[in-house]
Parts: C-alpha cells; sequence; structure tokens
C-alpha cells in the first residue's frame, strides 16, 4: 500500500461536455460521505466544467448493477464506484468485496469505460477514518485524481494523441 496519494493531475479545461459519474454505498454513511465529498471537491480542482452526477445506492454490493445502468443509459466518460466494507466476524465483508471488484473491472472492460474503484475494504473503523477523512491516505482525493487522469488519457486516446506521442511511431 501506498502512504502517498497520486501526483496532481493536470487541469483540464476542456472538461465541458465530460461526464462523470459516482456510485457510492449509503452504509457506513459517515465514511462514504466523506469520500464523495472530498471527491466532488478535488474534482473541481481538474474537471472545472465537468458533470458529476452522483447515484446513491443501498450497499456495496448493489453498485455494480447501479454502475451497468450508467453506462448503457447515460454513457459518462467515467464512473467512479465508492463504498466502505469494514471486516466482522464473518467472511461476508471478503465476499462483497471480491465480487464487486471482479464485477466492476468486467464492466469497464467490456465498456471500455474507466471506473476508479475505491469501494474499500478494511479491517476496523479506524482504517476507515484515516482513508475517508484523513488528509494523506484520502481515498476519495485519490479516486478524483485517478478519474482526472483517466479522462486525459481517454481524450487522447480518442484523438489519437497517444499514438503520436509514442516514441516507436515517431
Amino acid at each position: 500500500m501506498s502512504l502517498a496519494l497520486p501526483p496532481k493531475p493536470r487541469v483540464l479545461n476542456n472538461s465541458k461536455h465530460k461526464r462523470l459519474a459516482l456510485v457510492a454505498s449509503k452504509y457506513n454513511e459517515v465514511y462514504t460521505d466523506a469520500l464523495v465529498d472530498n471527491v466532488i471537491d478535488e474534482l473541481g480542482d481538474y474537471l472545472p466544467q465537468a458533470r458529476v452526477d452522483l447515484v446513491r445506492v443501498p450497499g456495496a454490493f448493489e453498485i455494480p448493477v447501479a454502475v451497468k445502468a450508467l453506462l448503457e443509459l447515460e454513457q459518462p466518460n467515467c464512473v467512479i464506484a465508492l463504498g466502505v466494507l469494514i471486516r466482522g466476524e464473518t467472511s461476508h465483508a471478503d465476499l462483497v468485496a471480491r465480487s464487486v471488484t471482479d464485477a466492476l473491472q468486467r464492466l469497464a472492460l467490456d465498456y471500455r469505460t474507466p471506473i476508479i474503484h475505491e469501494v474499500l475494504l478494511v479491517q476496523d473503523e479506524a482504517q476507515a477514518h484515516l482513508r475517508c477523512l484523513g488528509d494523506e491516505l484520502n481515498r476519495g482525493i485519490e479516486a478524483a485524481r485517478a478519474a482526472a487522469s483517466m479522462v486525459e488519457v481517454f481524450s487522447e486516446l480518442e484523438r489519437g494523441d497517444s499514438l503520436r506521442m509514442h516514441p516507436s511511431n515517431a
């Protein structure tokens, strides 16, 4: 696990026609609300003109089906999945985390759309607090930066810029 946030992406001033969607669990609301707030605040810095929609679902297990509906109906440029699973005495949280992870990866590949996975599986509330409410390991900030970077990458791919920039194609 990295102890530092990823570097800040460039500000995309041409983000006016970009659409992002956040799908966030209502479960463990204190933590997921903090993730949502941090993502929205951070996205405003890097994609100031982008439209950001928020969909709330009951729990982490419901996130993939909501993401799929958004991909089919709204076709956002990027989706950010947010949730917090806290391990308990059974393996339920692990099962949900694996299911969500596999489903989100499959959707990203099938729909060729970046899905930023910040459905966190943590050991306890102290870890949740550190990753959702803290400043150093804040996964909401991390998710926003990854989303802005992927929006830029996909914009370059659509324009064919990345092919021209690669040294072997020069």
